[in-house]
């Protein structure tokens, strides 16, 4: 249940704070928190893919 709820309030931080990159500041991930806080979520487009993404359960980043 606990899961379940970490994924709806993601979602939600997501659409609503997506474009000042709050939800990757709340998963730990400054440097692309700060590019979203300064470009406006990189002008939108990656806002919509991050939210499509915490919707499908995909990593934000890239694994190594």
């Amino acid at each position: 249940m606990a899961g379940e709820t970490d994924k709806i309030v993601n979602i939600l931080v997501c659409f609503f704070l997506g474009y000042l990159g709050i939800h990757r500041f709340l998963k730990s991930y400054w440097l692309s928190g700060f590019v979203w806080l300064c470009t406006g979520g990189l002008f939108g487009i990656g806002w919509i893919i991050d939210l499509i993404w915490i919707i499908l359960d995909k990593p934000l980043i890239w694994p190594k």
